[in-house]
């Protein structure tokens, strides 16, 4: 049996369509709104009993009858549409009285609800997943702090989707403060979370927890849901460590890349101060998301044609107009700038660098089973 329940067929199943409304929070809507039964049915009640006193007692037709015990329930004071007896009056007074309790309960009522404000937050909440639901190569950011909100900066550039899942009371109040367009409340690795931000159709997974817990829980759950849906794409995760011992546990659960912040910072400014110019020149092309170039690495599938050959032979500036910068073996051995003689060995990876249209011509070149056609006019 799998971790999660594939039978399972109420709205908070894990197998809602990629896309749709995965979560229905209409009942708990509906439970909000059960207050206001009794109010309603007093004022049906109410009409009734107005209705048939006229009837009975002052032969009023039905629809004169109707007529006149509405405007008297509401005490709009239009008058008497016909003649109405002393005992009809009577029954009038005491139809206006009631009317007036019926009216003045169902206010209170009322204002209660608005002043509890669940009623309020559960339609905002609806029309928030309503719209997580139409997203698509979308990315889950796992929990709000300072890290979250310079991605978002960086997201809302490139015009990347994003959700940001965090168990704060006030997550409203801050994602209105940092401008996240989209925005869930509750724990990022709990099932209704992981339905609510859309996660199916989403492109992959960030965790920036500060504890390394969190973000652990987080990886290990995306990969199990991974895998109970059965997709041909796994999700990207990015994961947050502090540490290196951290950094090592979330890949060997299954996290693609994990972050140092500390680290990462140490490598800009070693960078920045060797090659001050390069960097900000490379930084300016590949932060865009309309960027010329891009750098992407690629790796030698077992059944590519190109394994076991020489990186002259496979002519991939000549026919991508992409450049190869960088060669790393199956230990992890990184040559940078590979001379044509370097040999590519089984499990090799490419740091390949050009237009993205280059890049994914490059790509299938080197996915291909057999020796390209295209090396006949090169």
């Amino acid at each position: 049996m799998g971790f999660f329940n594939k039978n399972d067929k109420s709205p908070k199943g894990w197998f809602a369509k990629p896309n749709n409304l995965q979560v229905n929070i209409d009942n708990q809507i509906y439970e909000q709104l059960k207050p206001l039964r009794l109010p309603l049915i007093l004022l049906v009640i109410t009409m009734v009993i107005g209705t048939i006193g006229y009837v009975l007692i002052d032969g009023f037709s039905l629809i004169d009858a109707i007529y006149q015990a509405g405007f008297t329930f509401t005490t709009v004071g239009f008058g008497e549409i016909g003649y109405i007896s002393n005992a009809g009056r009577f029954f009038t007074i005491i139809l206006i009285i009631l009317g007036f309790a019926v009216f003045s309960f169902s206010i209170g009522v009322l204002i209660d609800m608005i002043n509890k404000g669940t009623l309020i937050k559960l339609i905002k909440e609806r029309r928030m997943l309503q719209k997580i639901a139409r997203l698509k190569n979308h990315f889950v950011i796992c929990h709000h702090n300072s890290f979250t909100i310079e991605l978002s900066k960086q997201f809302r550039q490139n015009h990347i989707p994003f959700v940001v899942v965090d168990n704060s009371p006030d997550i409203e109040s801050i994602a209105k403060q940092n401008l996240y367009p989209y925005f869930v409340r509750g724990e990022p690795h709990t099932e209704l979370s992981i339905l609510k931000s859309s996660l199916s159709s989403a492109k992959g997974v960030i965790t920036l927890s500060e504890n390394i817990a969190d973000n652990i829980a987080q990886v290990v759950t995306t990969r199990l849901y991974e895998k109970e849906l059965e997709l041909k794409r796994p999700f990207f995760i990015m994961s947050h460590a502090s540490n290196d011992s951290d950094a090592l546990k979330l890949k060997k659960l299954g996290a693609d890349s994990v972050v140092s912040p500390s680290k990462l910072v140490a490598q800009r400014l070693n960078a920045i101060s060797l090659h001050p110019d390069m960097q900000n020149m490379l930084e300016s092309f590949l932060s865009k998301k309309d960027s010329p170039i891009t750098i992407e690495e690629v790796e030698i599938p077992s059944f590519s044609w190109l394994i076991f050959k020489k990186l002259k032979e496979a002519r991939i500036r000549d026919i991508t107009n992409v450049s190869v910068v960088g060669i790393s073996d199956a230990n992890g051995k990184f040559v940078p700038m590979p001379k044509g003689e370097t040999l590519i060995g089984t499990n090799s990876k490419l740091l390949l660098i050009g237009s993205m249209e280059g890049i994914i011509n490059a790509k299938r070149l080197i996915k291909k089973k057999t020796k390209p056609e295209e090396l006949k006019y090169v």
